[in-house]
């Protein structure tokens, strides 16, 4: 008899997974059996409940373009060569004084820099950083857009909202140098979302939904894992509004 062969275990490097939709994403991928790798400014909370989680957190400042490219040869060195999939999830949306709306008149050039740098450069840089271990799975790279990269939100500041347009863009022409590798490449646009980081005032915005409810982390991690898995073989250069109908 011929010996069978141990499927592979699949893994997954996700950035921002401390929180709301990252620790969400951490959780459906940990349940379909994969190994995830997560990126975070913070140090590993042994709080979270996943098994494994220390020794595959990597502590990494992406508003720092330098220690984001020192952070992929550490991450080149868990991983063996062989990532299945890259989620983009961090983002940074800088307020003012009192929670303000930093807009174009008010925002510092600096918070410009360090908001793009964390939302747009590192996405890039990751992904090209790890091309060869993407392209060794025909894996699969997901961007975390917004639904405040298509139009003016009440709440998301100026140079968040423009990170996540070029964000969106970046997707498309990453689809376009990927997809000859066998890499797929999209974005999902979460709305209005029940985490942490809700600006007082978001119940106002959700009245006006047409599902009238804030979507959970789940639903958006569902997402995810759809884009990172076979039943999205085809699909590629995407962005998928998760909204409950709010981009309408």
């Amino acid at each position: 008899m011929s010996e069978q062969k141990t499927p592979e275990q699949k893994t997954l490097v996700l950035t921002g997974a401390s929180r709301g939709i990252g620790h969400a994403t951490v959780k459906r991928f940990g349940a379909e059996g994969w190994r995830v790798l997560t990126c975070s400014r913070q140090p590993f909370d042994p709080r979270c409940p996943w098994p494994g989680g220390e020794e595959n957190h990597i502590e990494i400042d992406l508003a720092d373009p330098n220690k984001t490219i020192a952070a992929i040869e550490t991450i080149k060195a868990k991983v063996g060569g062989r990532i299945h999939a890259l989620v983009n999830n961090a983002g940074i949306s800088p307020k003012g004084p009192g929670g303000a709306r930093l807009n174009t008149l008010t925002t510092d050039l600096r918070t410009w820099g360090h908001v793009f740098h964390v939302n747009f450069f590192a996405p890039v840089i990751l992904a090209r950083g790890l091309k060869d271990e993407l392209t060794a799975t025909q894996g699969s790279i997901v961007n975390v857009t917004s639904i405040a990269g298509a139009r003016v939100h009440p709440f998301a500041g100026a140079a968040y909202a423009t990170s996540k347009a070029a964000l969106a863009a970046l997707t498309r022409e990453m689809a376009h140098d990927f997809g000859p590798l066998g890499v797929r490449v999209n974005a999902i646009a979460p709305g209005e979302v029940e985490t942490s980081i809700l600006s007082p005032g978001t119940d106002k915005i959700v009245e006006k939904l047409p599902m009238q409810r804030l979507g959970q982390p789940r639903e958006v991690a569902d997402v995810i894992w759809f884009l990172c898995s076979n039943q999205s073989s085809y699909i590629s250069g995407a962005e998928i509004e998760v909204n409950g109908a709010q981009h309408v």
